[in-house]
């Protein structure tokens, strides 16, 4: 397999390196891609050393696959370039996520849908990757009617410039408005605004939750609001989720359902002071699901604690994990 990583030096790019390491995935030719002031740039792979080209380049050796980590307009711009030249992209960036055209795979949940066809594939949003992973099976035997979600997501989510802006403000260094990813401190603070408000008062994040969940789950009925919130973490997002459900459940059916669930891990036991934090899912590729209990204002309701590294499964890893698919069933 001859695989190109769009966008190599930034925080997922370099975050998909160490996952593509640590899942062994066999590559045959590795192709590091990056910006105009990287190409020429040396980067270290699996204990090689390569050199960073340029797109118009990568284009030309046709890759079998290309993972995006670029950005939004360089993946409108590029992808179309790359499936042109036959080589399945991964897009991590929201460009393709709304295309009714593109599926937007979280593995666990659809995969099944990709073919030959499907050579430009949308990476869902960090936050919705790791809901809906849990939410999935629950939804599948119980029919999920609302969902109103709060997240309290890491600044590592917003890129390099704000793990920058945290580190000079714990470090009491005093920041100029253009040095700053936000528009407020970050350090010892919660922002609540994840990326830009809409015309609505919701934030495009908030509406992500929405509208990829309803995409993903292929269920457009499902009544969704959500509150989307900047916290000083270094690294996984935690998110409280309310479910009304249509059918009853039972609760240790449902404990029993999710610790059998591919790619989820159940910390639920309050007796001992287990249940999920971020700075237990750092590094690691699985959502962590706890506080499991029913909400008992209302028949039908479960309130969940869902945790996972975001730019591990909230991003490269499942990315990662969408090219073994292809791999794996031999579209590749």
């Amino acid at each position: 397999m001859r695989l190109a990583v769009v966008g190599v030096t930034g925080l997922v790019g370099t975050v998909m390196n160490e996952v593509l390491t640590e899942m062994n995935i066999h590559i045959s030719e590795y192709i590091p891609v990056a910006s105009e002031k990287s190409v020429g740039k040396k980067i270290d792979f699996k204990g090689a050393e390569y050199t960073i080209i340029g797109l118009n380049e990568a284009v030309e050796l046709a890759p079998d696959v290309a993972i995006f980590s670029a950005g939004g307009n360089v993946s409108l711009e590029w992808a179309p370039k790359f499936a042109a030249k036959g080589t399945f992209v991964v897009d991590n960036s929201s460009a393709w996520r709304m295309d009714p055209d593109k599926i937007l795979c979280v593995p666990e949940i659809n995969a099944s849908s990709l073919t030959n066809e499907t050579k430009i594939i949308a990476n869902p949003n960090c936050s919705t990757i790791q809901m809906v992973v849990a939410l999935a099976p629950l939804h599948k035997k119980y029919g999920i009617e609302r969902l109103v979600i709060s997240t309290y997501q890491s600044f590592t989510g917003t890129g390099a410039k704000a793990v920058a802006q945290y580190e000079a403000e714990r470090d009491g260094v005093i920041l100029e408005k253009e040095q700053m990813a936000y528009h407020y401190q970050i350090f010892e603070n919660c922002i609540p605004q994840c990326d830009v408000f809409l015309d609505n008062g919701y934030t495009k994040e908030e509406m992500k939750l929405v509208n990829e969940t309803k995409k993903i789950l292929n269920d457009q009925t499902i009544n969704i609001t959500a509150t989307a919130v900047r916290v000083p973490v270094n690294g996984g997002h935690s998110e409280s989720i309310n479910i009304e459900f249509k059918s009853p459940f039972e609760l240790d059916e449902v404990v029993a359902l999710l610790s059998n669930t591919e790619g989820v891990v159940v910390k639920n036991n309050i007796a001992e002071f287990e249940y999920p934090m971020p700075l237990y899912a750092k590094n690691k590729n699985e959502v962590f699901v706890g506080r499991i209990r029913r909400d008992e204002s209302k028949a039908n309701a479960l309130n969940l604690w869902v945790v996972a590294d975001n730019l591990r499964k909230g991003a490269a890893t499942n990315a990662v994990q969408i090219v073994q698919y292809l791999k794996d069933n031999h579209l590749i």
